[in-house]
C-alpha cells in the first residue's frame, strides 16, 4: 500500500500540498483531478522518486515505478525498438547477453540467455508491435525512425513505452492526449486488465469513469478521496458542496442574529454584559470552510448578431500541406448559422489540414472556400498555446488586441477566464498547459467571431474549465466547427458528424457510439497484447463499456430518431435565429454606439484630467458640453439597449414556448 503522510510539496515558492494524508491501496487506479496548478503533475514526480517532498512522507513499496514522459521523444531508432529500448530490465539482459558472446564466456552466456528469456527478450518485438498497433501504428509506421514521425504520433510512443515496461506502480499523466478514440477505446480496455496500481491524470471525464475505481480530489492544498470515478466523485462532491452550503448559512444567520443584538443593545446598560457575551462568542465562532469557487472559469460566450447565411462553403476542395500531396480530396461543405459540426477521423487523417485549410491557415490545393464578407472567424489551433509570448502577462497580449479598450474591461473579462488580480500581470511563460489554453481561449474570444473553429480545444484544460466551455458551447448561436477526442464535449456540442476517412469527407449517420462500433470493425488484427491477450480481442468492443451490441431493426430506429432529434434542433435555431434577426441588427447597432461612445468619454475624461487641459479655458468647456452630451446620450442608448435586450429575450421565450 502506499500512504501519504502529512506530505508537502512545493513548486516555485508556492505549496501546492500542505500536509496532506491518503492511502492507495495494491491493484487501484486512482484518477488525480483538481485544477491546473493545483499540483497533480508534481505528486506524480513525487511518487517516482524524482522530486523530494518538502514535509512528511510518502511509503512507497514498489520498485518498478514507470512514469509517462511528457517531452517529444528523438531517435534514431525504428518506432518497435524504440519501445523495447525503454524495458529497463531488457536492457540490461541484452547488454549482458552482448558482453558474453564477446567474452566467449559459456557459463556467462547461458545465465545471460537465461536472464533475457526472462525478462521478455522472445515476446519482445511481437508484444511491442501489439502495442503500436493498438495505439494506431500502422506496419511501416512501426519500423519507421522515431525522429521521422510527426509530433502526435511522437507522443503516443512515449505512452507505449510505459505501457511495455513491467510495472508494480504506472503514472500516466495525460495519456488520452494525442489519442483519438479508437486508441483511447484500446487504452481504457488495456488499463481494466493491467494488474498493477496505477495513478492516472486526465481531464477525460468518460475515460476515467470506465477505467477508475476511485478518485483523489487536490483540493486546498489537501487530498480528498472518493468513491468510483469522474462522475461518481462530481455526485459525491456536490453532496458534500450541499451539505457545507447549509451549514454555512445556519452559521451565518446565527452571526446575524448576534449582530442584531450587539447592535441594538450595546449601548444599554440592563443589556452591556449580555451584549459583551454575543461580542465573544461571535469572536469564538469558527466560520465553516465555504464550498471553493472554480476559480472564477466562466466561458460566457457572446451573441453573434445578424450575420450572414452560410457563413461559410467550400467547394471540391483538395487539402494539403506544402510540397505534399493531398490528404483530403474533393471537400464539399457548407457551414450556416447555427451548424454545430463535430469532425470525427483517426489521428493522421486530415481532420487538421481541413480546418487550417478552412481558416485560410493553408492554400487549397485544389477548389476554393469562400468565407461571407464580414464574418468573423475565431480559430483555436491545437498548438495555439505554442504562439503565446511567454514573457508577456495576459493583459498585455489581451491589450495588444484591443489598444482602445480601457484596463478594468480587459480584466474584468479576463477575470471570466481565471485570470484575476495578479494572475492577469503575471507572466505566461511559466504558467501550466491549461491556463495556457484558457489565454488562447479569451484572445480568440474577444473579437466576437461568429464562426468557432476549433481543433482539440480541451486539451491541457482540466474537467472544471471542460465543462464550463461545454455548457458555453451548448448556449452558442453561432455556427461551430470543432474537432475533438471529448466524447462529453462532442456530445453536448455537435447536432452533425463529419467523418474525415478514405482521403474524403462525409457526413456519419449515426452517434458517437456508432462511430466507436465503426472504428472496432475498421481495427487492423495484429497477434498478441501486451497483456497476452490477443489482439482482435483487445480491439473488439466491451459492449458493457463502451458501445452498443451489433445494431439490430430497434437500434437503427433509435439511430434514425437522434439524427431526426439532431435534425430539429439544428432547424429550430435556424428558425430562432430569422426570428430575432431584426433585434440582433438594432441591438448591435446600439452597441457600436455605445462602445464609440465609451471610447471618446475616455478620452474626454483623459483631456481633463490633465491641469494643462484649463489653461484655455474655451476648450476646457468644450470638452465638459461634450462629456455631459455624450453622457446624456449613453444613458438614452443603454435605456433603449436594456429595453430592446428585454424584447429579445421575450421573442425567445415566446418561441421556446411555441416549439414546445
Amino acid at each position: 500500500m502506499i500512504r501519504l503522510q502529512q506530505l508537502t510539496l512545493s513548486r516555485g515558492g508556492r505549496v501546492l500540498l500542505d500536509r496532506a494524508d491518503a492511502n492507495i491501496g495494491p491493484g487501484e487506479r486512482i484518477a488525480l483531478v483538481g485544477q491546473n496548478g493545483t499540483g497533480k503533475t508534481t505528486l506524480l514526480a513525487a511518487l517516482a522518486g524524482e522530486l523530494p517532498p518538502d514535509g512528511g512522507e510518502i511509503v512507497q513499496p514498489w520498485r518498478d515505478v514507470i512514469r509517462l514522459e511528457q517531452g517529444l521523444p528523438h531517435s534514431p531508432l525504428p518506432a518497435w525498438r524504440f519501445i523495447v529500448a525503454g524495458d529497463a530490465r531488457l536492457s540490461a539482459a541484452r547488454l549482458a547477453l552482448e558482453k558474453a558472446e564477446r567474452d566467449g564466456d559459456g557459463m556467462a552466456l547461458a545465465h545471460a540467455h537465461d536472464h533475457w528469456q526472462e525478462a521478455g527478450g522472445l515476446t519482445a518485438e511481437a508484444r511491442s508491435r501489439s502495442l503500436l498497433a493498438g495505439l494506431g501504428f500502422d506496419a511501416a509506421q512501426a519500423d519507421q525512425p522515431v525522429d521521422a514521425l510527426s509530433g502526435g504520433w511522437r507522443m503516443r510512443l512515449n505512452l507505449a513505452r510505459a505501457l511495455f515496461a513491467p510495472g508494480e506502480l504506472l503514472l500516466l499523466d495525460e495519456p488520452t492526449n494525442h489519442l483519438d478514440l479508437d486508441a483511447i477505446l484500446w487504452l481504457e480496455r488495456w488499463l481494466l486488465r493491467f494488474a498493477g496500481t496505477a495513478l492516472i491524470v486526465s481531464h477525460d471525464r468518460d475515460f476515467l469513469d470506465r477505467v477508475a475505481t476511485a478518485t483523489l480530489h487536490i483540493d486546498g492544498a489537501k487530498l480528498v478521496r472518493y468513491a468510483g470515478g469522474y462522475s461518481e466523485f462530481e455526485r459525491l462532491r456536490a453532496q458534500r458542496q450541499l451539505q457545507a452550503e447549509r451549514e454555512r448559512a445556519a452559521w451565518e444567520a446565527r452571526v446575524t442574529q448576534l449582530n442584531a443584538f450587539i447592535t441594538r443593545f450595546r449601548a444599554q446598560a440592563s443589556k452591556a454584559r449580555q451584549a459583551q457575551s454575543r461580542v465573544k462568542a461571535l469572536e469564538r465562532m469558527t466560520e465553516v470552510a465555504p464550498i471553493r469557487a472554480l476559480r472564477g472559469v466562466e466561458f460566457a460566450l457572446h451573441e453573434v448578431g445578424d450575420c450572414p447565411d452560410p457563413l461559410l462553403q467550400a467547394q471540391g476542395l483538395d487539402c494539403a500541406h506544402p510540397g505534399h500531396p493531398p490528404v483530403l480530396r474533393g471537400v464539399e461543405l457548407s457551414v450556416r448559422r447555427g451548424s454545430r459540426i463535430g469532425i470525427l477521423g483517426r489521428n493522421g487523417a486530415g481532420k487538421s489540414t481541413l480546418v487550417r485549410t478552412l481558416v485560410g491557415e493553408l492554400a487549397p490545393q485544389a477548389g476554393e472556400v469562400r468565407v461571407s464578407r464580414s464574418v468573423r472567424i475565431g480559430y483555436f489551433a491545437q498548438q495555439g498555446i505554442d504562439r503565446l509570448r511567454g514573457d508577456e502577462s495576459a493583459l498585455a497580449q489581451l491589450q495588444r488586441l484591443a489598444p482602445g479598450a480601457r484596463e478594468q474591461v480587459l480584466r474584468d473579462y479576463l477575470g471570466r477566464f481565471g485570470f484575476s488580480g495578479d494572475a492577469a500581470t503575471r507572466p505566461v511563460g511559466p504558467m501550466s498547459g491549461g491556463e495556457k489554453a484558457r489565454l488562447s481561449l479569451a484572445l480568440m474570444l474577444h473579437d466576437r467571431p461568429q464562426l468557432l473553429v476549433l481543433d482539440e480545444p480541451t486539451n491541457h484544460l482540466d474537467a472544471q474549465a471542460r465543462d464550463a466551455l461545454a455548457d458555453a458551447l451548448a448556449g452558442f448561436d453561432g455556427a461551430v466547427l470543432l474537432v475533438s477526442h471529448d466524447r462529453y464535449l462532442l456530445r453536448a456540442t455537435a447536432d452533425t458528424l463529419m467523418l474525415v476517412a478514405d482521403g474524403g469527407l462525409r457526413e456519419f449517420e449515426g452517434d458517437l457510439d456508432d462511430y466507436a462500433e465503426w472504428l472496432m470493425q475498421r481495427a487492423p488484427a495484429a497477434s498478441t497484447t501486451a497483456a497476452g491477450a490477443p489482439m482482435g480481442d483487445a480491439l473488439r468492443p466491451d459492449l458493457r463499456l463502451v458501445a452498443r451490441a451489433a445494431p439490430g431493426a430497434r437500434e437503427d430506429a433509435a439511430g434514425a430518431s437522434r439524427r431526426d432529434d439532431r435534425r430539429l434542433a439544428a432547424q429550430r435555431r435556424t428558425r430562432l435565429a430569422e426570428r430575432l434577426q431584426p433585434l440582433d441588427r438594432e441591438i448591435g447597432a446600439l452597441e457600436q454606439r455605445l462602445a464609440a461612445i465609451g471610447a471618446r468619454l475616455a478620452q474626454v475624461e483623459d483631456c481633463l484630467a490633465d491641469p494643462a487641459a484649463y489653461r484655455d479655458a474655451a476648450n476646457a468647456a468644450a470638452l465638459g458640453r461634450e462629456r455631459a452630451a455624450l453622457g446624456r446620450e449613453k444613458d438614452e442608448l443603454e435605456e433603449r439597449w436594456l429595453e430592446r435586450s428585454t424584447a429579445r429575450d421575450a421573442e425567445r421565450e415566446a418561441f421556446a414556448r411555441d416549439a414546445g
